[in-house]
């Protein structure tokens, strides 16, 4: 018989294909059983059209053999089949799908699923085969053709017996090499491995003989071992059920099914979407964080199935960052894949689905935060840094899709509130949100900037994580309402005692200036506290960068040197000011200028930044004390 050559664009595409196209060989599997699926649907259109035929599910399936001596692998399925032309056109010329032109020839809706799409996925059968031979007899047929080829040298058509109508193809499987294991892909266990990631949800059974164990008799402990023949794949998926069929149980039994997580999710979202782009989703929000999550290791994105195939295991641009911890699978017909179907052409399909799936988790989140408070509360705790860090991000492009959804602790409240629960409480003179910034709850509770605006009756949010400021700052207002720290050095409050702190600054004008010099670029200023208390000093911030965010930067590889502009306030009303002023009024450099240094150093330490000389100021104590 003679040969036929592949043509030649055909032949260049076959050798790029086998080395370049798929970024696993594994996905050989995948590709046949697609055929397959697609051989059968075609009979059953056909019984849709032609009174004369019948379908009877039970008769149609996809069988996988191997036969490890022989190193063959067959793919069976008991589909439509193909005449002679129809391998001539589908198998000899690459990229001819067979499966389009089918839909194409027969007018079918655009609801009729059909897998095929470029008619490429079969000669990925030549990344682990070095011949592939392809028995076939087509419906309403009286002979059965085979295809052979050896891959880009050509192939070879002619008639052969076949009994039932359908297709068979067989691989003669590589043998394996220093870089490749192609024994694998004999094995019963990884094929069922494949066939389980990928193929799960094909619609008809994919049946193979199984290895299996039973005792060698009722008072043995030996096992012998005896085939029996599974259907391997689930055929029916969860996404396509109806919500009322299902119980909390199928969709935590799915989570862990699919490999999601070990923990139990604390949410799930099933929905399904038949609109401009057609597509079933079910997300998850774990309960626990993966150990990687915040590593390059960690890989984000959801599963993406195409008519219940596999295709890409983490999906990227199906989700963006922020929701980054969402685990899931969605399944389109209608999405433009690349000719291997692993990866997404990036089109106005992808962007759409990722928008509805991005508005769909923000509004479970809300309901969650409304209506199952102490479910939010676990969430947040586990996942709200990533929420702020996606306030942060992008230069604040998601900050109105966030900021609903974070959470600060409250000096009132005692608890965790959203943004919306504080600014409903504001009293109607308060200007700002207030916030302060600290290591701990703690820590901040102690800070003597603080003491101004609690004893204003005013609610204060706690910053304790680095993220926290920038993204408020990102943020800007939240319901016309700005965001000022307590360390700020305008507070918007008006007080009795700014205008005696004021005056006193004024009038002692000479003495903060003596002890600026003496201070130099340390400071920006020293002046009167309008808002101490208790304490002797603080410093305030007078700027866009506070003293947190220069100890949050300071700790990066390059910060530059960035500094607050730190003002330091005396509160005019501790024993240490009526000290500073009888030094200055008797003219005593020595003591106005070690008290200043103090001063300086523990609002410092209130701080938690470092003091340039700890010896001098240990020793600069004694001096005070003695």
């Amino acid at each position: 018989m003679e040969k036929k050559q592949f043509q030649a664009e055909s032949k260049r595409l076959l050798e790029l294909m086998i080395n370049s196209i798929y970024s696993q060989k594994e996905v050989f599997l995948r590709e046949l059983i697609s055929n397959s699926s697609d051989a059968i649907d075609k009979v059953y259109y056909k019984t849709l059209t032609d009174e004369t035929l019948n379908f009877n599910k039970e008769d149609y399936y996809i069988q996988i053999e191997t036969n490890k001596e022989s190193r063959t692998l067959k793919i069976i399925d008991t589909g439509i089949g193909m005449t002679k032309e129809e391998l001539e056109e589908n198998l000899g010329t690459i990229a001819k799908s067979g499966s389009h032109a089918f839909k194409s020839a027969n007018e079918m809706e655009e609801d009729f699923d059909i897998i095929g799409q470029f008619g490429v996925g079969f000669y990925a059968a030549f990344m682990v085969a070095d011949e592939v031979t392809v028995k076939t007899k087509a419906l309403g047929s009286d002979t059965a053709y085979e295809w052979h080829s050896d891959g880009t040298e050509g192939y070879v058509i002619q008639p052969t017996e076949k009994d039932k109508v359908g297709t068979e193809v067989i691989l003669q499987i590589k043998e394996d090499t220093e870089e490749n294991n192609y024994t694998e892909y004999l094995d019963e266990y990884r094929l069922k491995e494949i066939i389980k990631k990928y193929s799960d949800f094909i619609r008809y059974p994919i049946k193979m003989e199984v290895t299996k164990n039973r005792p060698k008799n009722d008072e043995s402990e030996e096992f012998v071992e005896y085939k029996e023949e599974e259907t391997i794949n689930s055929m029916v998926p969860i996404w396509r059920k109806n919500r009322s069929e299902l119980t909390e149980d199928d969709y935590i039994n799915f989570y862990h099914e699919k490999n999601y997580g070990f923990d139990k999710p604390l949410k799930h979202i099933h929905t399904s979407v038949d609109g401009t782009i057609r597509y079933s989703a079910i997300l998850y929000i774990p309960e626990t964080m993966p150990f990687d999550f915040y590593s390059k290791e960690y890989e984000k994105g959801l599963e993406l199935y195409a008519n219940g195939v596999l295709i890409m295991e983490k999906s990227p641009e199906l989700i963006p960052d922020y929701f980054s911890f969402v685990k899931g699978m969605i399944d389109s017909d209608d999405l433009s894949l690349n000719i291997s179907r692993e990866m997404l052409q990036q089109d106005r399909q992808v962007q759409l689905i990722a928008k509805n799936i991005t508005r769909k988790i923000k509004q479970e989140l809300e309901s969650m935060l409304k209506n199952d408070r102490d479910k939010y509360i676990k969430f947040y705790e586990t996942f709200g840094t990533q929420l702020k860090y996606g306030i942060y991000s992008d230069y604040g492009m998601n900050k109105e899709t966030l900021k609903d959804l974070i959470m600060f602790y409250s000096s009132t409240e005692k608890k965790l509130v959203a943004l919306n629960e504080y600014v409903e409480r504001m009293p109607e003179e308060q200007k700002y949100i207030y916030y302060a910034i600290g290591e701990s709850k703690a820590r901040i509770e102690a800070m003597p900037q603080a003491e101004l605006v609690s004893d204003s009756g005013y609610e204060i949010l706690y910053f304790t994580e680095d993220v926290d400021e920038f993204a408020i700052r990102m943020l800007e207002k939240y319901k016309d309402k700005e965001f000022r720290s307590v360390t700020s050095s305008d507070l918007g409050i008006d007080i009795a005692e700014d205008k005696e702190a004021k005056k006193e600054s004024e009038e002692n004008k000479e003495l903060f200036e003596k002890m600026k010099i003496y201070l130099g670029d340390k400071v920006k200023e020293v002046k009167a506290s309008t808002r101490l208390r208790t304490h002797p000093v603080s410093f305030s911030a007078d700027g866009e960068i506070s003293i947190e965010m220069e100890k949050v930067l300071q700790q990066m590889p390059e910060n530059q040197g960035v500094q607050a502009e730190k003002v330091l306030e005396i509160n005019i009303d501790h024993n240490v000011y009526h000290q500073l002023k009888a030094s200055f009024e008797q003219n005593d450099e020595r003591t106005l200028n070690l008290y200043t240094d103090l001063l300086y150093n523990q609002a410092l330490l209130i701080e938690g930044l470092p003091i340039e000389d700890p010896v001098a100021f240990t020793n600069n104590i004694w001096k005070i004390v003695n």
